[in-house]
C-alpha cells in the first residue's frame, strides 16, 4: 500500500474535550486538499477519557493510529515513539489543545514537499497567552536559543512543525529535547530550515500542562544541547584536553617545587618539607583531577561506540 502524503503526530495529555473537533478539522482539511494522511495520537498517560474517545474514533476512521503510554513520560518520548512509526512523506506535529490550526497543514506540506525544505517551523507571531508567564519568558528563551544554537527561529516552542520524513527517521528525541528538534536536525546535516507565521488562539478547553518551570528546564537543556552538539560524538576532545592541560600544569608545578627544594638544599637552606608547601597539594590535586578527566573522556568514547540510545518508555497499548 502506498504511503500517505502526510503523517500527523499529536501528543496529548488529558485533552478529552478537543480530540473529536481536532480530528474532524484535520479530516476536512486533508480531504478538501486531496491529501492522503494518517494521524498518530500519543496518549502520554491521560487520566481522563481521552483514550476511550480515540478508540471510538478509530472504529470509524482507519486513518487513526494511537499509542497509549503507561504513565506520563513527556512530549519528547511521545514524539520519539510516533517518529519511529510515521509513514508519511511529510511528518507534521501539532498540539491537541486546538491552539494550533489544522488549516495550516496544506501549506506546511507544500513547503516541505515542493519547496524542498527539511523543516518548516511554525511561528506564533501573534500569541494569545499570558504576557508575563508565557510571552515574555518565551521571547527571552528563544533569543538565547538562537544565539547558542545558531538556528535562527523565532519560536522554538511552537508545536506546529513540518518535517521531511528523512529528518524524523535520522534523529533521536530524548529528555526534554522536543523543543530543539530543529537544532538536532541541523546537527545531523539537515540545514534547509525555515519558519512560517501561523495562526494561534487561546486554548478553548482545559488548562495548560506546562508551567513557567519549563523555561528553566529549557535553558538547562539548551546548555546540554550546546555541549552535546559540539562534543557529544568526541568527548575525549573536551575532557581529554582539559585533563591533559590540568595534568601538565600540576606536573610542571611539582617539578618546580622539587627543583626549588634542591636549590635550597645546595645552598644549605633546610626549611620546611615540600609536603608542607600549599603548592604541593595544588599540584597533586591538579594531576589527579587531570587523570580522572582524561579517563572520563576515554570512557565516554567507549560508551559512544558500544551503546545506542535505549527506548525509555513503556507502551501500554497500541491500535
Amino acid at each position: 500500500m502506498r504511503n500517505p502524503n502526510i503523517s500527523i503526530i499529536i501528543p496529548l495529555l488529558n485533552e478529552e474535550e478537543s480530540l473529536e473537533e481536532l480530528f474532524s478539522r484535520i479530516d476536512n482539511v486533508c480531504r478538501s486538499n486531496h491529501l492522503s494522511y494518517e494521524v498518530w495520537f500519543i496518549d502520554d498517560g491521560s487520566t481522563d477519557l481521552s483514550w476511550s474517545i480515540i478508540e471510538n474514533m478509530k472504529i470509524q476512521n482507519p486513518q487513526i493510529h494511537a499509542i497509549k503510554f503507561s504513565k506520563n513520560y513527556g512530549k519528547s518520548q511521545a514524539l520519539h515513539a510516533a517518529f519511529q512509526r510515521a509513514n508519511g512523506d511529510v511528518v507534521i506535529t501539532m498540539d491537541a489543545d486546538l491552539q494550533d490550526f489544522p488549516e495550516e497543514i496544506p501549506e506546511l506540506y507544500h513547503m516541505v514537499k515542493n519547496e524542498n525544505y527539511d523543516i518548516v517551523s511554525g511561528w506564533k507571531k501573534k500569541r494569545y497567552d499570558n504576557v508575563m508567564t508565557k510571552n515574555l519568558p518565551s521571547k527571552l528563551f528563544n533569543s538565547a536559543a538562537r544565539k547558542v544554537s545558531g538556528v535562527y527561529l523565532h519560536d522554538f516552542n511552537c508545536g506546529l512543525k513540518a518535517y521531511r520524513k528523512q529528518v524524523v527517521k535520522s534523529i533521536d528525541v530524548y529528555g526534554d529535547m522536543h523543543r530543539y528538534i530543529p537544532v538536532l536536525a541541523a546537527n545531523a546535516g539537515f540545514r534547509n530550515i525555515t519558519e512560517k507565521p501561523v495562526q494561534h488562539q487561546a486554548r478553548p478547553y482545559g488548562t495548560s500542562k506546562f508551567g513557567t518551570e519549563r523555561f528553566v528546564r529549557g535553558f538547562l537543556d539548551l546548555v546540554t544541547l550546546w555541549f552535546v552538539s559540539r562534543f557529544g560524538g568526541r568527548p575525549m576532545h573536551f575532557f581529554g584536553a582539559i585533563g591533559t592541560l590540568m595534568f601538565i600544569i600540576g606536573f610542571l608545578s611539582a617539578i618546580w617545587l622539587g627543583i626549588s627544594k634542591l636549590i635550597d638544599v645546595s645552598r644549605g637552606v633546610y626549611g620546611n618539607l615540600i609536603a608542607e608547601n600549599p603548592w604541593f597539594f595544588i599540584a597533586m590535586t591538579m594531576m589527579i583531577l587531570g587523570t580522572l578527566l582524561f579517563i572520563g573522556g576515554f570512557l565516554g568514547e567507549l560508551i559512544i561506540r558500544s551503546n545506542r540510545e535505549r527506548q525509555n518508555y513503556h507502551i501500554e497499548e497500541e491500535i
